[in-house]
């Protein structure tokens, strides 16, 4: 029967970790037959997703509906002076003259499609793990079998949101005395030695101080001083049980959601870089979002439904044996691109305004000074 992780007798603090024994308890292996292939060669293993259905089937659609009420602003030669502007403003080392003097001799435009597909998966791995036994109640095997990992239901995150969780997984726990202090709750101090006093650091161990005839005033002339690292109490609170004496050992499954993505943006004969243009802001031509989508094998630019069934078979080969798809979403999104050709104080040169927010890479910006600022 499915168990929810949400109620609160299931769910435990694992925020602490401590140096654990080569091994698990035997007596946890001994009573938890069905996971014992989980501590074989490194304590973790990946468990294998059930099947998905697959989603709706895919529909025709008419993409000459989409452009028709998807377009995007010409660039004017006024947008691309002030556009130039407000980039050089943000600058602390670029002068504005150039900017507001120079002259625009030509725009070329071109608009690009930027493809991406986003995929939302969950993956389950299970460890085993302790933590301090702080006298609770212990859900062992007594009080049941313990359930599948993929049985375990949990609250999903938002979509597309990545998380990594931790949880027990119910009666799988059992107490064990500490490995690290041998059930004692503290350890000899390795400053001291379990003395509780050292070597004083002023004189050495002389009493006094060299070429001083007054005692050492640090250790009051007794050559020792109270050890820093235990208070002088010559033992420690062992740091893996925290003083308690017993660990609670148990099976901890860890779920990842992680958000895959793919991008691609298609060809253009302008020399802008290429990573501008995959952050650039665009207009959003298409949406396709469901628990499978389908590529886009009717698109009238090829090389993007290529791009779609190139990302979609990327992804379900990456993530089949080893993660749930959760949802997919694939876009398509219109970027424009202007390369500005101007003239100023004798010399041509370009500089490149792209995305719908009027972004501007700059090449070789003729009015440029150095203040002596760190530019981060």
């Amino acid at each position: 029967m499915d168990r929810d992780l949400s109620d609160e007798d299931s769910v435990v603090d694992l925020s602490f970790e401590a140096e654990s024994p080569l091994t698990p308890p035997a007596e946890l292996l001994e009573r938890l037959p069905s996971y014992d292939c989980l501590f074989q060669g490194g304590g973790q293993q990946i468990f294998f997703p059930p099947l998905e259905a697959l989603g709706r089937p895919q529909e025709p659609r008419c993409w000459s509906s989409f452009l028709e009420h998807s377009r995007v602003p010409v660039v004017t030669e006024q947008v691309a002076r002030e556009a130039l502007l407000s980039f050089v403003n943000s600058k602390c080392c670029y002068g504005s003259s150039a900017a507001g003097d120079l002259i625009i001799q030509e725009l070329k435009q071109q608009t690009l499609c930027r493809y991406r597909l986003e995929t939302f998966s969950e993956s389950r791995i299970s460890e085993w793990t302790f933590q301090p036994f702080t006298k609770r109640s212990v859900d062992g095997p007594q009080r049941g079998t313990s359930p599948r990992l993929w049985d375990i239901k949990v609250q999903v995150p938002p979509m597309f949101q990545e998380d990594t969780r931790k949880f027990q997984v119910p009666h799988s726990s059992l107490v064990k005395e500490c490995h690290k202090c041998h059930g004692r709750g503290r350890y000899k101090c390795s400053g001291c030695h379990g003395a509780g006093m050292v070597r004083c650091p002023s004189c050495r161990g002389a009493k006094r101080r060299t070429k001083q005839p007054r005692r050492c005033q640090m250790c009051s002339g007794s050559g020792r001083h109270r050890c820093s690292t235990c208070s002088g109490r010559g033992t420690k609170t062992c740091a893996t049980c925290k003083g308690e004496k017993k660990l609670l050992h148990f099976i901890q499954l860890v779920i990842m959601w992680k958000n895959s993505l793919f991008e691609f943006v298609s060809e253009h004969q302008l020399n802008c870089p290429g990573e501008l243009l995959a952050k650039a802001k665009g207009e959003n031509l298409f949406k396709d979002e469901n628990t499978t989508v389908y590529p886009l094998i009717d698109f009238p630019l090829r090389e993007i439904s290529l791009a779609s069934q190139r990302g979609i078979a990327q992804h379900s080969a990456t993530l089949a044996s080893r993660a749930r798809v959760l949802q997919q979403r694939q876009t398509i999104e219109l970027i424009p691109l202007t390369e500005v050709h101007y003239w100023y104080q004798g010399k041509t040169n370009v500089y490149y305004i792209y995305g719908t927010d009027h972004r501007v890479y700059v090449v070789d910006y003729p009015e440029q000074y150095c203040c002596g600022c760190t530019i981060i």
